[in-house]
Order: structure tokens, then sequence, then C-alpha cells
């Protein structure tokens, strides 16, 4: 498995780069997206550094589960009941810009159908 480049996101791990955190564990950071597309727009990412989710395999299980569970839990926090998107851009022609697998929490406004 390929590994993402020293990203923005790995500098906010490491704490190069200041970010609006609202949930951090060993394995996830949450913060608020700078540009956000939605009222709420919260990246939920984890600190190992992985290219995106093309680069995931069984190795990964767990961490996905957890990115996902871990959204949820951000969620709840923003009291997001009702409702929100949660959105993973893999690759360039899939919209990712950042090299660093990172999933979208968008709420705080009706969202519409189809997205792009």
């Amino acid at each position: 498995m390929s590994q993402s480049q020293d990203t923005l996101f790995s500098k906010i791990v490491r704490r190069e780069i200041p970010a609006d955190i609202l949930y951090e564990d060993n394995l996830a950071i949450a913060f608020r997206d700078i540009h956000p597309q939605a009222p709420t727009h919260v990246l939920i990412v984890p600190k190992e550094p992985i290219a995106g989710l093309g680069e995931c395999g069984p190795a990964q299980h767990a961490l996905l589960g957890h990115l996902l569970l871990t959204l949820k839990r951000v969620a709840d926090q923003l009291q997001l009941g009702n409702g929100y998107r949660v959105v993973i851009n893999q690759g360039q022609d899939g919209g990712q810009t950042v090299p660093h697998l990172h999933l979208h929490l968008l709420a705080g406004r009706p969202l519409q159908w189809p997205p792009g």
C-alpha cells in the first residue's frame, strides 16, 4: 500500500498547522473544513497517512469502521439529528484534492441529490 505525501492533513495531525478540532483519539482526528461546502462541514481523517480509499485493503478493515463511527460520534456531538451526508472522494476524477484519506460530514441545510 502506498502512503500519502506529507499533506496538509498530516501537518494538522502533527499540530504543525492549526485547526478547529472537534474530536481526536489515537486513530483519527475530526476538524472543521476551512472551505466549507455546507453550514456544517467537518473532515474526519485517519492519523495513519493513507493516500485514499483506493489504497485500503483488508489491513484497514477496523480503521475504516472506526472512521465511520467517529463521524457518527461527531454528528451526535453536533446534534445533527435532522440529517447529514457522508462523502469520501477518491482520486482526481472523484474530486479528491488532498491525497490523504478523509471523510466529509456535511449538514446544516437540505442537501440535494444527485450531488456534483
